[in-house]
């Protein structure tokens, strides 16, 4: 048993306006999407505002992106919703539609004792360290995953079939 919850942050940049209708399809997905997920297996907690998502949160030193911050119970319920999840995917491989490409990376993932909620600002320091230094134990992503500190180290095989390949 693990005293440890996983965090992820992932920023977007949307190539106009949510109010536009360019990006109808994704404003329409909110609700039933993050409904998924806050039913999921695993899942602990999201950033959201009294709107109940986070498109209203501003950060990483840009008005025009957009946050999506959450806790899970562990990096496979994660990646289970994130990679496997119908509604999820359904928004993920449309993302280029209606998204830029940051040229950089746009979500980081991390450790954090059970119970805690991360801030903002926990989340741009994590992705500019991860800009920054790579992936580590501190900050890394899907595809270098670290596991939990207090978990084995050989925890983390079989997780490739996770990567989106829309």
């Amino acid at each position: 048993m693990t005293n440890w919850e996983i965090a992820q942050v992932n920023i977007a940049l949307p190539v106009v306006p949510l109010t536009e209708p360019e990006l109808k399809w994704f404003v329409d997905a909110l609700v039933p999407v993050n409904a998924v997920a806050d039913a999921a297996p695993g899942f602990r907690w999201r950033l959201q505002t009294e709107d109940g998502d986070a498109t209203a949160v501003r950060a990483f030193g840009d008005d025009r992106l957009i946050v999506n911050l959450t806790v899970w119970a562990s990096l496979e319920a994660l990646g289970d919703f994130v990679y496997r999840d119908p509604a999820h995917l359904s928004v993920l491989r449309r993302k280029r539609e209606g998204f830029s490409r940051l040229g950089q990376a746009h979500q980081v993932l991390w450790w954090v004792p059970e119970g805690h909620r991360p801030t903002v600002e926990e989340a741009e320091e994590r992705l500019a360290h991860l800009r920054e230094h790579g992936p580590s134990a501190w900050a890394f992503t899907f595809r270098a995953p670290f596991p939990a500190p207090d978990a084995a180290q050989d925890s983390l095989g079989g997780q490739e079939d996770w990567y989106c390949r829309a």
